[in-house]
């Protein structure tokens, strides 16, 4: 982050930021007017590029802060410490709906990125998202009680049919939502109907 930027108040910085991620996730990096976004944010085009250098600037900046907010805002309340899957799943699911609710824009903006890449990431840039990634993984699967699945079910080969069902229905859920704002999206229904799917599938695996 640059002084000036980082010397702003603090609402001031969110305004940027918010009209910023709007403008971008509505039309990608290379549409996207700076004129848009200075008029959005309520500040002059000069001090918009006296924070930042330039677009790309910016846009890196952006992918940062929802790295940043994703780690601190969202990983962190997951608690790692239950370890029966499918209860775990059911609390991430409710720190994501909190998480949606309160930094939608964010959400929508890093959504495009996972979906459509940004190739002027630099190296450091990409392995923190692929490390993101991980965490992710690790929050979700990490540290389990296998002992909750049936005894004539290998639980190893169990977490991979259950990856994978999820993977999959997370892909369908990105195709149905791709063109759409989710600050406008109901969510709702879809937790309502993946906590429908988690009862299904804990009835199968465990005792």
């Amino acid at each position: 982050m640059s002084k000036p930027f980082e010397s702003l108040a603090t609402s001031k910085q969110q305004r940027i930021i918010n009209a910023a991620l709007k403008e971008f996730t509505d039309k990608g990096f290379e549409q996207a007017s700076t004129n848009q976004i200075v008029k959005d944010a309520g500040i002059g085009k000069g001090m918009l590029f006296y924070y930042f250098n330039s677009k790309k600037d910016l846009y890196l900046y952006l992918i940062k802060y929802c790295l940043d907010i994703t780690e601190h805002k969202y990983f962190s309340l997951i608690d790692a410490n239950e370890r029966d899957l499918f209860e775990r799943l059911k609390k991430i699911a409710l720190v994501k709906s909190e998480f949606l609710k309160k930094y939608p824009d964010a959400m929508n903006f890093i959504s495009t990125i996972v979906l459509n890449g940004f190739e002027e990431m630099d190296d450091e840039l990409q392995a923190r998202m692929e490390a993101m990634k991980g965490i992710g993984y690790e929050k979700m699967y990490g540290n389990l009680d296998e002992s909750l699945f049936r005894e004539d079910i290998d639980a190893k080969k169990a977490y991979h049919l259950i990856r994978w069902t999820f993977a999959g229905y997370e892909e369908e859920l990105k195709n149905r939502l791709r063109d759409q704002d989710m600050r406008s999206i109901d969510f709702e229904p879809y937790f309502a109907q993946f906590f429908d799917y988690l009862d299904v599938m804990r009835t199968c695996f465990y005792k």
